[in-house]
């Protein structure tokens, strides 16, 4: 049968879906069909590329109650600017949760992906940080460092950002971007144990495959998420930090156990006969999160289909008459 199907490009979709509270909510209301059995959703489907420097990873989900679902192909390799562009790439296509059929394309590179996996940072924040944030820190200083603490700073109102990047000129990209865009004092930082002391919310967005935060460095009154570790060979958190924590949580344990800091944790021989509450069952509260303002908590975001179709959902009500129609 002969239908229409909308192709929407990385530029239409960034004029059109934001990071604001509504994409915080779609992404929370994902968090809480997960924890209510409202989902159907496989294992990423991953396939690393030689020498460890990257993968491709397919995520898909059904959530109750959405009249469409979306499958995710997402490339991360190690970046070529010889090639004048960068290492990630993708796509996301919608399908009718009805009959099937493909009802748009999203040429997104990633876009989509940053802005679910921001949301989920600001879910986090919002369930598990402590209410009074005066400093957040945020190690890395990719687009994704900068998108968590803006959608953190959507939950939390702090007054100041500290930044620390392996590399100082993307160490103060990412703060200008910052100090222009949220009405904070932003300072880059060379020493990420003291970001960590003087915050009390902390963002990991690194490709690092070795600890970037030592358990170590951990204080009360301090929240971390972690958002670099989705792939088999990262680890962002010394794993005697989630025994270390008053709670740990994961975006969903089998994810986390096999590309998340569950995995390294368990490889070091902890967690191995007890699963960590998920974020939904905070959301929902079958199980309690932060429970007094000097706990220490972290949170572990590994990635879910389930966000991917939310999102695609949420960037196709706002589309409806953007990109290009195409009958097939």
């Amino acid at each position: 049968m002969v239908h229409d199907i909308r192709i929407v490009t990385e530029a239409e979709l960034r004029r059109a879906v934001t990071m604001d509270l509504d994409t915080v909510e779609v992404v929370e209301r994902a968090f809480a069909a997960l924890a209510t059995g409202g989902v159907s959703m496989p294992p990423t489907l991953s396939m690393p590329f030689a020498g460890g420097e990257g993968a491709v990873d397919v995520e898909t989900a059904l959530i109750d109650g959405l009249q469409s679902y979306a499958v995710k192909i997402l490339s991360g390799l190690r970046d070529t600017p010889d090639l004048r562009r960068p290492g990630r790439d993708g796509l996301v296509v919608q399908f009718s949760a009805e009959t099937g059929a493909v009802e748009a394309v999203f040429l997104d590179n990633g876009y989509l992906t940053d802005l679910r996996t921001a949301a989920a940072g600001a879910v986090a924040a919002r369930y598990l940080a402590p209410e009074d944030v005066t400093t957040a820190g945020v190690i890395g200083a990719g687009p994704q460092a900068s998108l968590q603490i803006k959608a953190a700073r959507l939950v939390r109102s702090f007054e100041r950002v500290l930044v620390y990047g392996r590399n100082p000129h993307n160490a103060a990209a990412c703060a200008a971007d910052l100090a222009a865009s949220l009405d904070v004092e932003v300072e880059v930082t060379t020493d990420p144990e003291v970001l960590v002391k003087r915050s009390q919310l902390v963002v990991t967005a690194t490709s690092e495959q070795a600890p970037v935060l030592k358990a170590a460095w951990l204080h009360k009154e301090l929240h971390v998420t972690a958002v670099g570790t989705d792939q088999l060979n990262r680890n962002e958190i010394e794993a005697a930090g989630l025994v270390r924590a008053d709670l740990y949580v994961c975006d969903r344990v089998d994810q986390c156990a096999t590309a998340g800091e569950l995995r390294a944790a368990r490889e070091a021989g902890l967690f191995t006969d007890e699963a960590p509450p998920e974020l939904g069952d905070i959301v929902t509260g079958r199980r309690p999160g932060r429970r007094s303002p000097a706990e220490i908590t972290i949170c572990d975001l590994a990635g879910t289909g389930a966000q991917d179709t939310a999102i695609a959902a949420h960037a196709a009500d706002l589309i409806s008459e953007t990109g290009t129609v195409i009958r097939a």
